[in-house]
């Protein structure tokens, strides 16, 4: 784990859902990208090179659709608790930015991560890396063309370099694709897939055919991209965009109407 950050999850298998938190409690400078046509976010505008506050203390990334933005609230009043936030005349305010996926197809509608959910994702922080079917990736899916039936488990990935002996970057997704998740090779890892015949390869059918219903929603992958290299809002937000042609080569078709694709940087 890179120095400055720590992360922390809640997972709840029975229902299928959690959050995803990454702290930074001396702050970050922070900048984001967001495609396709059904984004989930909260105080992402605040991270424009235009707006004023710099830095941000944590990021959630949660499942639960919308109301798993309510994670937010219990990272910040844990935050709070630290004497961590923007320092206001009157207050330290947390900056704590969110993005959404959408799980509620795949356990408990009915349950979502809310405030005590991000707050206990704050105490769960470590240095240590846990990935898979735990936080935001607990109820992540991909392959999803022809629905339900076609669609394989995901779930949380982390990957981390050291570039030049000395500059350090780790990427940490939740993977809730449309698509499939590509190999280096061209092969496909997961995703839309039929006993009888294999994987399906979702960007060769959709050539061909029109997109069914049961496949027009329900997706949404959240990245975070941290590394060790002082940058500032522009320039994290440059990096955010380069961030995006990474989903677009791993994890295809991205950006489209049918979701919402976030990098954090």
């Amino acid at each position: 784990m890179i120095k400055g950050f720590k992360i922390g999850h809640y997972t709840d298998q029975k229902a299928l859902t959690g959050c995803t938190v990454i702290l930074c409690p001396e702050g970050a400078v922070c900048g984001v990208d967001v495609r396709g046509g059904a984004p989930g976010t909260r105080e992402t505008d605040l991270l424009s090179p235009t707006c004023m506050v710099e830095k941000v203390h944590a990021l959630v990334l949660s499942g639960g659709s919308a109301f798993g933005l309510a994670a937010a609230d219990g990272v910040m009043r844990y935050l709070e608790e630290k004497g961590i936030g923007f320092d206001t005349r009157y207050a330290r305010v947390p900056i704590v930015p969110a993005a959404i996926l959408f799980d509620l197809n795949v356990g408990d509608p009915k349950v979502r991560p809310g405030p005590q959910e991000g707050y206990e994702a704050c105490r769960n922080a470590s240095s240590d890396e846990k990935t898979g079917s735990v936080g935001a990736g607990t109820g992540a899916t991909v392959g999803k063309i022809l629905g339900p039936a076609s669609m394989m488990k995901a779930g949380l990935g982390a990957h981390k370099m050291v570039l030049a002996g000395q500059v350090e970057v780790e990427a940490l997704v939740a993977v809730n694709a449309f698509g499939d998740v590509i190999d280096r090779d061209g092969s496909i890892l997961a995703g839309a897939y039929d006993a009888k015949t294999g994987f399906l390869n979702t960007t060769s059918f959709i050539m061909g055919h029109p997109v069914p219903p049961a496949s027009q929603m329900e997706n949404t992958t959240l990245g975070v991209v941290m590394t060790n290299v002082k940058l500032n809002k522009s320039q994290a937000t440059k990096v955010a965009q380069m961030a995006q042609e990474g989903l677009a080569t791993a994890i295809p078709p991205v950006h489209h109407q049918y979701g919402g694709d976030h990098i954090f940087v």
